[in-house]
């Protein structure tokens, strides 16, 4: 290796990372798998991160982890971080469940006003809805409805 330097090279000293000529370069072999480790990583740590939210939304209500992973979607493709902070804050925070008590008040004001399981209109569109007479005489306004049970309860 003497005989190859050139001759304004030290010949005192040589650093372990130089090479004879033809040889294989093993710190850019090191660097370079370093660097494909670190891209790797970094992208595996990047999509754990990404998906996190809808990890979190996945254990709720199905509406909420459809709408979390829009929102992760919205945020991968806009690079808007914003999404991203709302998704993790809808799996994040427990919503009241407005459905519930919202049914269990209508069950109630059905009960009050003594509409059975019978006398219930089947569902249809609002048009049907609007348009449909009932069949059993009249319609009474909400006061006479209201009236009519008040005296029989009495």
């Amino acid at each position: 290796m003497a005989a190859e330097l050139h001759p304004a090279a030290s010949h005192h000293h040589m650093p372990g990372f130089m090479t004879a000529p033809g040889e294989s370069d093993l710190l850019m072999v090191v660097t370079g798998l370093f660097l494909l480790a670190g891209v790797v990583g970094f992208g595996v740590f990047y999509w754990t991160l990404h998906s996190l939210p809808e990890r979190l939304a996945h254990r709720n209500h199905k509406l909420r982890f459809e709408i979390v992973a829009v929102l992760g979607l919205i945020s991968l493709f806009t690079h808007e971080h914003i999404y991203w902070i709302a998704g993790l804050l809808l799996a994040l925070v427990d919503l009241p469940d407005f459905g519930g008590w919202m049914g269990r008040v209508a069950g109630s004001v059905e009960k009050i006003a003594g509409v059975s399981e019978s006398q219930k209109p089947p569902e249809t569109p609002e048009s049907e809805a609007l348009d449909r007479k009932p069949a059993d005489g009249p319609t009474k306004t909400p006061q006479e409805h209201v009236t009519s049970i008040r005296h029989a309860r009495s």
